[in-house]
């Protein structure tokens, strides 16, 4: 299995990128070969600013090259398609191995401003009130309608202990609210687990990280210890993640058979399927979703659905459906590549569509203010009905 294939939320640092290293292209005085016809511009162009360019000190070869590389990729107009500095690379590679430096937050850019997909479970973050929703207008007084999402992932972490100051719009609120937020240390401990009344076990995974199939693993084995004759699972405000982390999840709740299929450009399907074996595979379920469980979650929320071992409440979700292949370049940046869109195992497109739940509830701001879980009553009135 691929550990470079993901499935990126949204929080991806995505900027917009190609794939072949454009520092080749501005290496050499003579156009390569089999250079495609459609680029012989783009050479022209750098031959004509080192000939007749006023100051040359200026023509900086590797900024450029960033500069032609951002461009051709935003002709794609694929989000997930993206490109990362080595500095941004070596940040994004850490959320995947379970800690960073930063206040908690997973953002992605939605017509064109930087939006908070969802808090981190006890960051710095949920604790200073930002919301799934909610657009972050400024970062220390800066603002973010022209800088690319890795530049503002890059200005919001930052050492432990250090302080960044975001105009943060609420959804529904008239005017922006200042919040200063203490950057920390965040430990992406990905999988809690609380056993409610009526041996229903609660299960809430946050992110696929490196660590959630062994988290997922123990707390699955501690519920059945316990006693679970249910179990709600949930993958609300979840952006994804590690697609190996995502079915060695769904294997613990199907004994064999389809998590889903991969589709490629040229019609290949891939088929990934769940190890047998798995510890729970009978006990009865519910899957708790909304509008902010991305990526990953909805292939595990998707495989449970069409499966016929969960039921979804909640709100349609994201709809991010496509596979991204990492590729580090020779100089210590890298490039998402956007290789396929997923299925689920009844040949459900996600991408752009989302899950619609079997039972829709809806979470108002009246829920939230009075600390009423609406969807999770939902779930467990509808498990003790069984």
């Amino acid at each position: 299995m691929n550990e470079n294939r993901l499935l990126l939320p949204l929080f991806v640092l995505i900027l917009v990128a190609l794939a072949f290293g454009a520092g080749f292209l501005f290496s050499y005085q003579s156009a390569p070969p089999d250079l495609p016809e459609g680029f012989d511009a783009l050479w022209e162009t750098w031959t004509y600013l080192q000939r007749d360019y006023v100051d040359k000190s200026a023509l900086d070869a590797d900024t450029l090259a960033q500069g032609a590389i951002e461009g051709m990729l935003e002709a794609l107009d694929d989000p997930y398609t993206s490109y990362l500095d080595a500095e941004t690379y070596e940040l994004d590679q850490a959320s995947f191995e379970g800690s960073f430096e930063g206040v908690g937050a997973v953002v992605t850019m939605d017509d064109g401003q930087l939006t908070v997909v969802s808090p981190i479970a006890g960051s710095p973050a949920e604790q200073q009130g930002l919301e799934a929703g909610d657009v972050i207008l400024e970062i220390d007084g800066e603002a973010t309608s022209d800088i690319s999402l890795a530049e503002a992932v890059l200005r919001i972490r930052g050492p432990q202990g250090t302080t960044v100051t975001l105009l943060v719009q609420h959804q529904g609120a008239d005017a922006p609210v200042t919040i200063e937020i203490v950057r920390a240390e965040i430990e992406l401990d990905s999988v809690y687990l609380e056993m409610l009344p009526g041996d229903i076990a609660y299960i809430h995974i946050t992110y696929f990280s490196e660590r959630t199939a062994g988290e997922a693993q123990s707390a699955i084995s501690q519920a059945i210890d316990e006693g679970a004759t249910a179990l709600i699972l949930d993958v609300r405000n979840n952006p994804g993640g590690l697609l190996s982390a995502v079915v060695e999840v769904a294997s613990h709740f199907l004994d064999g058979g389809p998590v889903l299929y991969e589709q490629h450009g040229d019609g290949r399907v891939q088929t990934w399927s769940a190890r047998r074996g798995g510890l729970a595979t009978d006990i009865s379920m519910a899957v708790l979703v909304n509008e902010a469980s991305a990526s990953g979650s909805e292939v595990l929320a998707g495989a449970l659905q069409d499966r016929g071992r969960a039921v979804l409440v909640g709100t349609t979700t994201y709809g991010k459906g496509s596979v991204n292949v990492v590729d580090k370049l020779s100089d210590g940046s890298a490039v998402y590549v956007t290789t396929a869109r997923w299925l689920t195992p009844s040949m459900r497109l996600i991408e752009g569509e989302g899950l619609t739940p079997d039972f829709t509830v809806e979470l108002t701001d009246e829920d939230w203010a009075s600390g009423t879980d609406t969807q999770l009553e939902f779930a467990i009135d509808y498990l003790e009905s069984l």
